[in-house]
């Protein structure tokens, strides 16, 4: 699926389920409160924090999936492309990163 494709996905799923969007701000706080669901598997899961048995079952590709639904939401709201904003900032990426990821001693093995 084609970003485009997915926040068109989500505008029918909002105007047929969700009534309509949340403001801005409030999305931005889903965000935030999503990306800490992230956040929190990440550092059980594969950093040295220890897990709480309620932590074990959580799906990360879950909680992503959260995490994309909301910036969608966003872009659509402020009338954002995303593919396009997408497809633009990888283009500069790789101008720009190329040669310095290539370069970074610390990324070689």
């Amino acid at each position: 699926m084609q970003i485009q494709d997915a926040q068109k996905a989500v505008d029918i799923w909002i105007r047929e389920h969700g009534v309509r969007y949340f403001n801005e701000l409030t999305n931005m706080a889903q965000l935030t409160e999503e990306v800490g669901e992230v956040a929190r598997i990440i550092a059980r899961r594969f950093g040295e924090q220890s897990s709480k048995e309620s932590d074990k079952n959580k799906d990360l590709g879950e909680e992503l999936a959260d995490v994309i639904f909301v910036v969608l939401c966003l872009a659509n709201q402020t009338g954002i492309n995303l593919q396009e904003a997408f497809d633009k900032k990888l283009d500069l990426k790789t101008k720009r990163d190329h040669e310095r990821h290539q370069d970074n001693s610390k990324l070689k093995q």
